[in-house]
């Protein structure tokens, strides 16, 4: 007979960081909100139980942020030993009470999602599942699409060579930065990339909410002939109505989300129908734990999927949603990990090992700046 219950035994919670190859600039850059950014500040949650089940878990942070993400897991990990690792969402309340006083989004929910993804990890291993499986597939590959070779701060001949570079590894679109102060370049360098990859190939386009609305507005007209996937967050994250405005106007569909930072935040969206492709960001929002609630609120509303970043995570849960979703490709997160993503004809293949089917590299043990013990 099956034992019904396990208990966590251990959780180590360590802070890494990550260096970025080249210094990345998009729009925030160009209109001076931010500087290029460096490095990326991982979170790594590593969980073991007394029947020695494993699971391991990250979130991340882009400039500021990592160590406060750092100081807060370190301070709720103790409530989790000698809990049920099964039990993910009353785990989730747990973490979250611990820390109610700093509210239910943002960084402390950040924090809260490593140790999710890594209950997620340890559940789907115990089943012998990868954690699409676990969920439930709709697909076993979800089509890519590829941005770090389209940032502003690259010149347009050497756009041109990544977006070559991208296809011819198999990605099956390509994402570029625009939202820069002169809007004539935008257009100049998406139509070069038009014109180089041909009318069919899908194209992306992403301002980082650096537009204001008359400029959303003009600009979206101009690249509506363009024939783009999506036309990516041209206004405030926080400004529904703008972007729903802009999504019942133009044939371009509207995407964002990638900012929004809980289920709360994303369902104010959704019901501004304020987005044609909404993009909600696994650890930003706290976990998988809170994403599969957003996923089922976005289905209900039937709208398109296309989650942000760390396609480590997200491959397994685009191929748990309904309709056909977009996974982004950023290699920037590999060298954190032992394991690699395939991609073949334009489609991200599903991993198939158990759990997230990754495990931490030497090379992420020698970045790790700090680490925490808890134990029972």
């Amino acid at each position: 007979m099956h034992k019904m219950s396990d208990a966590i035994s251990w959780v180590r919670v360590s802070s890494c960081t990550l260096p970025l190859a080249n210094p990345i600039s998009d729009a925030k850059v160009l209109t001076g909100r931010q500087k290029p950014m460096t490095e990326i500040a991982i979170l790594f949650v590593e969980i073991k139980t007394k029947d020695g089940a494993e699971g391991v878990g990250f979130s991340y942070s882009k400039r500021a942020g990592g160590p406060g993400q750092f100081a807060h897991a370190k301070e709720v990990a103790p409530v989790l030993i000698g809990e049920d690792p099964s039990d993910i969402a009353k785990l989730w309340d747990k973490l979250c009470w611990a820390g109610a006083s700093v509210g239910r989004s943002g960084l402390s929910v950040q924090a809260i999602g490593a140790f999710d993804v890594a209950l997620w990890d340890l559940k789907a291993k115990r089943a012998g599942l990868s954690l699409a499986k676990l969920l439930g597939t709709h697909r076993d590959s979800v089509r890519c699409y590829n941005t770090s070779g389209g940032f502003l701060h690259t010149p347009l001949d050497q756009l041109l060579v990544n977006a070559s570079a991208s296809v011819a590894k198999g990605i099956g679109g390509i994402k570029l930065k625009v939202g820069q102060p002169d809007c004539d370049k935008d257009i100049e360098r998406v139509s070069a990339v038009r014109q180089h990859l041909g009318d069919a190939f899908p194209i992306m386009v992403d301002a980082n909410q650096q537009w204001d609305r008359p400029t959303a507005q003009r600009m979206c007209r101009r690249l509506e002939p363009m024939n783009l996937v999506w036309i990516e967050e041209p206004l405030d994250a926080y400004d529904h109505e703008g972007h729903a405005a802009l999504a019942a106007q133009f044939d371009t569909p509207i995407a964002t989300g990638e900012m929004l930072t809980s289920v709360a935040e994303h369902w104010d969206l959704i019901r501004h129908r304020a987005a044609d492709y909404l993009m909600p960001d696994g650890p930003r929002v706290g976990g998988i734990t809170p994403f599969l609630k957003i996923a089922q609120l976005a289905e209900h509303a039937g709208i398109m999927l296309a989650p942000h970043f760390a396609m480590e995570l997200h491959i397994h849960l685009a191929a748990a949603y309904k309709t056909e979703p977009w996974v982004e490709h950023f290699e920037w997160l590999e060298p954190l990990f032992n394991e690699r993503i395939e991609i073949a004809n334009g489609r991200m293949l599903v991993p198939t090992r158990p759990g997230l089917g990754v495990s931490i590299s030497e090379q992420a043990r020698r970045w790790t700046t700090a680490s925490f013990e808890a134990k029972a």
